[in-house]
């Protein structure tokens, strides 16, 4: 089967590999689409992912597909099914890595409710936490909108690690799709006031589209307005980029015990806070990994969101490209700061 492959860093191909066999509590799930992650991808592509280290490696984790075929022991998926989160996770081929494997020409995805219901649910018996996360879509889901639940699913779990709620006042930094995912379902959660900073004007105006109170450049001189208005207001700050800076320019925007909430791997080794910036109680929450239950039980809200046209892939997608341009889709997403990249097989 073809699979994507990062042979080096900032190098991406299409290669050979051997077509997984499942395994007794696995399903085969041949690939319909995936998109490009603008953060986890880019940082194994640059080979600046934490603790990832053997390249080459296969790459991808935000895919859909259709089951081809199931181990003996599976029970949540059957033949036809659609199903978001599979991934090659141990490639059969020793030369390659996995970087999650999830843009290959097939996948697999593991039972976690059977592995954990016949007490084979550790490291010892084949199972990886990421299996709580591959479930099932319902059949009248667009396969557009199931592949974007795998990012809608990370965000929509980091509310309630980042204990945001209705009526609270925020700030995002970064309108990527992420920075645009927590505009949209701050909206729909019933948020007060949201703000967001990001250089590019057409994330601005994407922002402002889905429901952001205002939006500015990190030069905009409103900006600074908006900071002197709210100094010690916010309830929440959302980095949705990872750097030390905006952490620290975030300090003085929170309330007596508001939260600075930052959203993905931070490539570097420490963050040092200024705390002279900040209020006496402040929360700093730290999200490098998705809360994998929180991330499960999302799927159900942002499905009924789809059903009642208040979330829709179109808003996210910004181009599209066949797998087998893989390497222009992303230099285009590099260049062109795409909000996100569709791919499809």
């Amino acid at each position: 089967m073809f699979a994507v492959a990062v042979t080096e860093q900032q190098k991406l191909e299409l290669v050979q590999v051997p077509k997984p066999t499942p395994g007794p509590y696995q399903a085969l799930v041949k690939t319909e689409a995936a998109c490009l992650c603008n953060m986890t991808d880019r940082k194994l592509i640059e080979g600046q992912f934490p603790g990832v280290e053997q390249y080459p490696l296969l790459l991808g984790h935000e895919t859909v597909g259709i089951v081809e075929a199931v181990g003996a022991q599976v029970r949540s998926f059957k033949v036809g099914d659609r199903v978001v989160g599979g991934l090659l996770l141990s490639p059969t081929d020793p030369a390659y890595g996995s970087g999650w494997g999830g843009f290959c020409e097939y996948t697999l995805a593991g039972d976690h409710p059977a592995m954990v219901a016949d007490g084979r649910a550790t490291a010892e018996q084949g199972w990886f936490e990421v299996y709580e996360i591959m479930r099932v879509v319902p059949p009248h889901i667009s396969v557009e909108d199931a592949v974007l639940l795998c990012t809608w699913r990370e965000v929509y779990g980091a509310f309630g690690d980042f204990h945001l709620k209705a009526g609270d006042d925020i700030l995002i930094y970064g309108g990527g799709p992420v920075g645009l995912s927590f505009v949209k379902f701050a909206r729909l959660l019933g948020l007060n006031e949201i703000y967001l900073v990001d250089r590019w004007a057409h994330k601005r105006e994407r922002a402002l589209s889905m429901g952001a109170t205002a939006a500015f450049a990190p030069d905009d001189p409103a900006l600074e307005h908006l900071r002197r208005a709210k100094r010690g207001a916010l309830d929440g700050v959302i980095d949705a980029v990872g750097k030390e800076e905006i952490i620290n320019n975030a300090l003085p925007l929170v309330k007596l015990g508001g939260s600075i909430c930052v959203y993905g791997v931070i490539d570097t080794p420490t963050i040092r806070l200024d705390k002279s910036r900040a209020p006496y109680n402040f929360n700093l929450f730290v999200h490098q990994w998705p809360t994998r239950r929180r991330e499960h039980d999302a799927q159900e809200p942002l499905v009924a969101w789809i059903e009642a046209g208040k979330l829709s892939y179109r808003e996210f997608v910004a181009a599209e490209y066949p797998i087998a341009q893989i390497a222009e889709a992303y230099e285009a997403a590099q260049r062109t700061r795409a909000i996100k990249t569709l791919l499809r097989y």
